[in-house]
């Protein structure tokens, strides 16, 4: 089915994306490797943990009616029957009047009902000198405390955070099935490059930064601006990548040029024109099931293009259905304007007021600058010719999270 019109509404070209845009298909991934990722699995302890019960202090083991009423006035002596660390077994036991020296994460020896956490007790070497009590079960990680075989610790669709990932491998597991992140490939046409000898211009860097910071690999790619190598990149893109993002050459002065290679190569196009400020001539399709983005070349639409339509696709991609930049509520520091007609896109910097975050506008003259300064972005919907300043608004973080 053809979608293509001569422009489509931000919020329809959003939509549009989401919908023809599918999860990679899930990989087992090993452990070390799933922080970022979309669970593609319900995740059950294979295992209890902690496995026995465990002392979560360094320490000494007692009976606590061994220490009852020990205090500095009043130390308890003990004999020290030995020490255990997280890699001895529980082969020590603890008798009436005796102690066993432990670090946080050994395991409990047998008779022992509490730890006296060291500051509370020291020893030299033969006995201890305890001056606090404890009763029982203090200080102690009992089995399955943290997790239960068989429990669900992990929901499917869940980004998983460091602290997920730990919780994964506690429970038994070296690796689970999860969305793998995408490959991309950004082509940038040579319009994109400066002279032999000079820096690359920005949007090339500024997109591989953004998949960068999402955790998303990239590779670069800089073709010339003539149609057999814009034609040779992307062919021998689609082998690498599972997303296609191309910089430069999208408008109409320039006759579309990617946008006309890419409808010879039949892929199928779902937009191209979206009317939205900056960046509207950003462009959308398919070749196969691979998604193509194709980006203005000026560096505000590109940044705007990019950060609204093909940042929230590659994060489809790896499973993140509807995500894009985090939100922040603001008050308008000054009033805005945008176009009536279209989606309009505000950059602007960040401060603290009584009433909370304050909104700044910047300028758009130095728009280099600009971007590299704005903490945040405002979007002024169609049908409304601008925002008041006082108002109550959405901002999407472009600085941190």
């Amino acid at each position: 089915m053809q979608y293509w019109m001569d422009r489509i509404a931000y919020k329809e070209a959003l939509s549009l994306t989401l919908e023809r845009i599918s999860p990679l298909p899930p990989e087992l991934v090993s452990v070390e490797d799933l922080p970022g990722m979309v669970l593609a699995e319900d995740i059950f302890a294979a295992v209890d943990s902690p496995l026995q019960d465990i002392s979560f202090k360094d320490g000494y083991a007692v009976k606590s009616e061994d220490v009852r009423g020990a205090s500095e006035e009043r130390p308890v002596v003990l004999r020290l029957k030995g020490a255990l660390s997280p890699e001895h077994g529980n082969e020590l036991m603890v008798v009436s009047g005796s102690a066993v020296k432990v670090m946080s994460g050994s395991v409990i020896p047998e008779g022992a009902t509490a730890v006296v956490s060291r500051e509370f007790a020291s020893d030299d070497g033969v006995t201890v000198k305890v001056c606090n009590d404890a009763s029982p079960g203090r200080n102690i990680l009992k089995k399955g405390r943290d997790v239960r075989k068989g429990e669900r610790i992990v929901c499917k669709g869940t980004k998983l955070s460091p602290m997920e990932v730990g919780l994964i491998a506690a429970a038994g597991h070296e690796s689970a099935m999860a969305c793998p992140l995408p490959r991309v490939t950004v082509i940038s046409t040579g319009e994109e490059t400066l002279a032999a000898g000079k820096v690359f211009a920005n949007n090339l860097v500024t997109i591989s930064a953004w998949c960068s910071r999402y955790g998303i690999n990239n590779r670069n790619v800089v073709a010339s601006e003539r149609e057999k190598d814009i034609a040779e990149a992307i062919r021998q893109s689609l082998d690498l990548s599972d997303c296609i993002i191309t910089s430069g050459s999208s408008w109409e002065d320039d006759g579309g040029l990617v946008i006309r290679i890419l409808d010879r190569m039949g892929w199928e196009k779902l937009y191209h024109h979206v009317s939205m400020g900056p960046g509207k001539t950003v462009g959308f399709g398919l070749i196969g099931a691979k998604p193509v983005f194709c980006l203005p070349g000026g560096p505000s639409a590109n940044q705007v293009a990019f950060l609204q339509l093909a940042l929230p696709g590659l994060l489809a991609l790896s499973g993140q259905k509807g995500k894009g930049l985090p939100f922040r509520r603001a008050v308008l520091g000054e009033t805005i304007r945008g176009q009536e007609d279209w989606t309009h896109f505000v950059f602007g910097r960040l401060s603290p007021s009584g009433r909370g975050l304050l909104f700044h506008p910047l300028k758009e003259e130095r728009r280099l600058r600009m971007m590299a300064e704005a903490e945040g972005i405002v979007c002024i919907p169609p049908g409304v010719r601008g925002l008041e300043k006082g108002t109550r608004v959405n901002v999407q973080l472009t600085s941190g999270e």
